[in-house]
C-alpha cells in the first residue's frame, strides 16, 4: 500500500511539513518517495509591450521557474537519497495545481500522496482555493494531509512524530 509516495513541494517551510510523515512512511514500509512540485505558467497582462518581447519574458520566467524548481527538488533529494531513500524528483506545469498533481499522481502509478495543508479558512480559502482539498476529494489514492502552521519565534514544537 506503501510502495510509491507523492510528496508535493512548492518551496515553503509549509508545504516541506509533508517530508517528515512521508520519510517515516517511506523507512517503515521500504517506499519510494517521489518529490514533485508544480509550476503555474506565468501571466503578464500585456499593455504596450511588442507580442515577441511579451512572448520572450513568459518564457523567460517559465524557465526561470522550472530551474529554481529543479535546483530545490535536487537539494531534497539529494537529502534524502543520502540517509537511504529511493528518491525521485519531478517538475510539471499546469494552470490547475491540484489537477496537474492528480495527473502525476495516476502517470506515475503512486499509490499515496502525503502533502500538507496551508490551513487557509473563511476568504482565503474561498480566493485561493484548496490544493489539498482537491486532491484529498479526486485522488484514487489514500491522501495523508498535514495541518501546516507558520511557526512564530516564540513557538516550537517538538518534529511531528507517525506511529503506525
Amino acid at each position: 500500500m506503501f510502495n510509491h509516495i507523492l510528496v508535493p513541494l512548492d518551496g515553503s517551510h509549509l508545504a516541506e511539513a509533508a517530508l517528515p510523515p512521508a520519510m517515516e512512511l517511506a523507512s517503515k514500509f521500504n517506499s519510494e518517495l517521489t518529490l514533485v512540485w508544480v509550476i503555474q505558467p506565468p501571466h503578464l497582462i500585456m499593455t504596450a509591450a511588442n507580442g515577441s518581447v511579451y512572448a520572450q519574458l513568459l518564457t523567460e520566467m517559465r524557465n526561470q521557474s522550472e530551474q529554481d524548481a529543479r535546483a530545490y527538488l535536487r537539494g531534497h533529494q539529494g537529502s534524502l537519497r543520502q540517509q537511504g531513500f529511493v528518491t525521485h524528483a519531478q517538475v510539471t506545469e499546469g494552470e490547475n495545481v491540484a489537477d496537474a498533481l492528480l495527473d502525476v499522481a495516476a502517470n506515475l502509478a503512486v499509490d499515496t500522496i502525503v502533502m500538507s495543508t496551508h490551513g487557509r479558512s473563511g476568504i482565503s480559502r474561498w480566493v485561493f482555493g484548496s490544493v489539498a482539498d482537491k486532491v484529498l476529494r479526486y485522488a484514487n489514492v489514500p491522501v495523508l494531509l498535514i495541518r501546516a502552521k507558520e511557526e512564530t519565534a516564540d513557538s516550537h514544537r517538538p518534529p511531528l512524530e507517525v506511529t503506525l
